[in-house]
């Protein structure tokens, strides 16, 4: 049951980030307006089932007024309202409170504050505690998100018993991790990749929705464009057996996929993500309704 939607509220950043899923950079493009997030709200309320609306990014507060906006009329429809930052705005605690207090006064229930290696390093004057502890004090719901850097350990093989070469952390093999940070880590053959690890793609519980209509059950994997056929009629008419990409996701993984649409590929991937990542890349011409936006690919 869909309980979550997540705006995508622009693909713009700040950083450009090694681990980034989307892409986001300074450079990017892609913002909503407040007509286009008015639309999905209102399509929200139709589906019947969303308690949560977050607005992420990129980084959302590089368009302050735009995102208060939108929580406020997320609010108005009763939705609990989170939103997901890199605090990058955090220059003195005097000024974290100002940008603060509005989303404190719009009574949204959760702040998720970026803070890892990826963001801060080991900053002695660290922008996320700094506004986590400003948004504690305004008694406001904040956590922190800490994705930490990929590194090999050692671990089971269940079916060989015996050890061998794993990831830890917590990066997500997709997007531009995939360029920046796979290439000095072990690999395990494509074969054993036969299924979707991470998300729920037969029941989703959170889609993201991005600028261009793209909704997304995981990054660059959508389900349809809600400019094009109502949100609402999207989530309803969603079927996992006879969506192209999903379908034999389900069945077998990434292998599957590969394997049915005789995709030509190395031997040997860092992770189910990074195999699955690499097979849709390779599809985008083919799929170009369910593998989108470009961007999300490292395409322009």
């Amino acid at each position: 049951m869909l309980t979550g939607l997540h705006f995508l509220l622009t693909y713009m950043c700040n950083s450009e980030c090694d681990h980034c899923f989307v892409y986001s950079s300074p450079h990017a493009k892609g913002t909503f307006t407040l007509d286009q997030i008015q639309k999905l709200l209102d399509e929200a309320a139709k589906i019947g089932t969303i308690e949560w609306i977050y607005f992420e990014g990129g980084e959302p507060f590089l368009f302050y007024p735009i995102m208060l906006e939108g929580i406020k009329m997320a609010r108005n429809k009763g939705f609990k309202v989170g939103v997901v930052t890199n605090a990058y705005f955090a220059t003195a605690d005097k000024d974290i409170e100002v940008w603060l207090k509005p989303l404190y006064d719009l009574g949204i229930a959760d702040l998720s504050i970026s803070n890892d290696p990826y963001h801060y390093e080991d900053e002695t004057k660290n922008p996320a505690i700094r506004t986590r502890k400003v948004a504690k004090k305004l008694n406001m719901p904040a956590a922190e998100i800490s994705i930490e850097k990929p590194v090999a350990k050692l671990g089971v093989n269940e079916e060989k018993n015996k050890g061998e070469p794993v990831i830890g952390g917590s990066t997500m093999f997709r997007g531009r991790a995939v360029e920046k940070l796979t290439a000095d880590l072990p690999q395990r053959r494509w074969e054993d990749f036969t299924e979707c690890p991470y998300e729920d793609l037969v029941s989703p519980k959170r889609v993201h929705l991005d600028p261009y209509g793209d909704v997304h059950l995981c990054q660059g994997l959508s389900i349809g464009n809600a400019w094009r056929e109502p949100l609402s009629k999207l989530v309803k008419n969603y079927d996992d057996s006879s969506h192209p990409i999903c379908s034999p996701l389900i069945r077998g993984g990434p292998a599957l996929l590969a394997r049915e649409y005789q995709v030509k590929h190395e031997d040997k991937y860092v992770d189910a993500c990074h195999f699955c990542y690499v097979i849709r890349l390779k599809l985008l011409d083919r799929f170009p309704q369910y593998l989108t936006p470009k961007q999300v690919y490292g395409l322009q």
